[in-house]
C-alpha cells in the first residue's frame, strides 16, 4: 500500500517537472508553486494537497495518469521508480503495471542536465550529520 507520504512525494516530484494535478473529475487543474520551501513542502503545496484530500474535490489524478489520488492511497496500489526515469511511479499491488509513467509526454525528461526533482531537506540536519561524520573520521 502506498502511504500519504509517499503520495505526497509523488505529487511534489512530479509537480517539480510541471505537471498538474486535476481535480472535481479533471475540471479544475492545480499546480501549486513553489514545491518547497526551505525544509518543508510550501505552503501553496500543502493547501493544494488539502484542497486534493477534501471531500468535495471528486475524482483527482496527476495529469497524465489514471489512476486517481484515491485509489493509490488504498491498499491496492504501491510506488515504485519508473525504468525509465527513476521518478516515483504507481504500481499496482496485483495485475498489469499502469500503462506509461507520467514521463511520457515530457520531451527534455530524463534530463541528466538539471537537477532531479527532491524532497524537503533540513539544512541544519544535514550539516549536524556531516559534522557528526568528520568528527568521528578525526577521532579514528
Amino acid at each position: 500500500m502506498a502511504s500519504e507520504t509517499q503520495v505526497r512525494h509523488y505529487l511534489a516530484y512530479w509537480f517539480q517537472l510541471g505537471k498538474r494535478v486535476f481535480i472535481h473529475n479533471g475540471k479544475e487543474a492545480l499546480q501549486p508553486r513553489p514545491i518547497i520551501s526551505a525544509d518543508r513542502y510550501s505552503d501553496e503545496f500543502e493547501s493544494c494537497w488539502q484542497r486534493i484530500q477534501s471531500a468535495d474535490a471528486g475524482d483527482c489524478y496527476l495529469e497524465g495518469t489514471n489512476e486517481t489520488i484515491a485509489q493509490l492511497l488504498s491498499p491496492a496500489w504501491e510506488m515504485s521508480s519508473c525504468a525509465r526515469c527513476a521518478m516515483p511511479v504507481p504500481l499496482p499491488g496485483a495485475g498489469m503495471p499502469a500503462e506509461s509513467c507520467p514521463c511520457f509526454d515530457l520531451s527534455n525528461w530524463p534530463d541528466s542536465e538539471t537537477p532531479s526533482p527532491r524532497s524537503p531537506v533540513s539544512s541544519q540536519t544535514l550539516l549536524s550529520q556531516i559534522r557528526d561524520r568528520l568528527r568521528q573520521t578525526s577521532e579514528s
